[in-house]
């Protein structure tokens, strides 16, 4: 089989296209014939040597988001059968309740060999079923992304409820999902972008409001004007220290804001106003298989399809890490492996 591997973190170039045996399943374990991959902003961290999580598995095979169909099962598999369409969860270990310190040692892409091979061994605990109706480049959009957007708006101690308003900060691949999981609930979504383009593929998927950040560089005080002083209920923040004390003034009295990402840099925020307006401010690493399958019970029954940018060939993998790194996308980036 084919695969790619990192024999060396710190550019993209030095990704490379390898060959090797097609791994046996053992006992609890299933072989997926890998079909689609996507690539999340972690994926290019890795790559480059700038991601704070630990360091990479040498010769890492990278990639944390892929789905494909199970051709060979071991003994003792009960919970998926050859023919199934899975993807793996992004933490192998996280079954459940709240994320344990073992954990990310077991997350695909980094700690863990990740997705981009054309097959790989999961331990069966390790995998769900695909939503029916989509296919394995929508399903390889979720494990990351999906759970993460999922986790930002349900997995907090004030899920979100119809009637809410969520702020969603770019187009990114959380960012989206999050819009269409919130649009889906009946909540109000206001979406930033730098580009008029992209929220206008934004409204296009339900944003009721855009607000461009270079023509409102105050953009927590447009928040402020459309929500008529109030603020918003939640915040899907991906920006990181450049733009957390943004969120949390656009934040209403008592909401929360979800810290996902790490986009732009900034010096440490002052926490008064965070206090002052007694906003919940949370940390979260993706989530657990429970997670992800409560939120494919959601895709099937509301019908959501994941955005897809563009899908690169298998033997162009260097491309799609290329056109995450350029960031003009909206939605998630996919490379097609067969």
């Amino acid at each position: 089989m084919r695969l790619y591997r990192f024999p060396r973190i710190g550019s993209i170039d030095n990704l490379t296209l390898a060959e090797t045996g097609t791994p046996t399943p053992g006992r609890g374990q299933a072989l997926v014939r890998l079909r689609a991959a996507s690539l999340n902003y972690r994926d290019l961290m890795v790559a480059t040597g700038r991601y704070s999580r630990g360091d990479a598995l040498p010769d890492l095979v990278p990639l944390s988001d892929g789905a494909g169909e199970v051709v060979a099962v071991g003994p003792e598999v009960t919970r998926v059968k050859v023919g199934d369409r899975v993807a793996g969860i992004f933490m192998q270990s996280w079954i459940g309740g709240g994320i344990d310190a073992a954990d990310p040692a077991s997350a695909l892409g980094g700690a863990a060999h990740g997705v981009l091979a054309e097959h790989r061994v999961f331990d069966q605990e390790g995998l769900v079923h695909l939503p029916e109706g989509l296919s394995f480049e929508e399903g390889a959009a979720l494990p990351c992304a999906g759970v993460t957007a999922w986790n930002a708006l349900y997995g907090g101690a004030q899920p979100l409820q119809p009637g809410e308003t969520v702020l969603v900060l770019g187009t990114g691949g959380v960012s989206i999902l999050a819009l269409q999981f919130a649009r889906a609930a009946g909540a109000r979504v206001i979406a930033t972008s730098s580009s008029d383009a992209k929220l206008e593929q934004a409204k296009a998927l339900g944003a009721a409001e855009l607000i461009n950040y270079r023509s409102h560089p105050d953009w927590e005080q447009e928040v402020l004007r459309l929500t008529g002083g109030r603020g918003v209920d939640h915040v899907i923040e991906v920006g990181g220290a450049g733009t957390v004390p943004r969120s949390i003034a656009a934040t209403r009295i008592g909401g929360s804001v979800s810290l996902i990402g790490v986009l732009t840099a900034g010096t440490p925020f002052e926490p008064t106003p965070l206090i002052g307006r007694s906003v919940t401010l949370r940390g979260l690493y993706v989530g657990s298989r429970q997670m992800f399958e409560a939120m494919n019970r959601h895709i099937a029954l509301a019908g959501i399809r994941p955005v897809i940018d563009r899908v690169f060939p298998f033997e162009r993998a260097r491309d799609a890490y290329r056109h995450l790194e350029a960031a003009g996308h909206v939605g998630k980036i996919v490379i097609a492996i067969g």
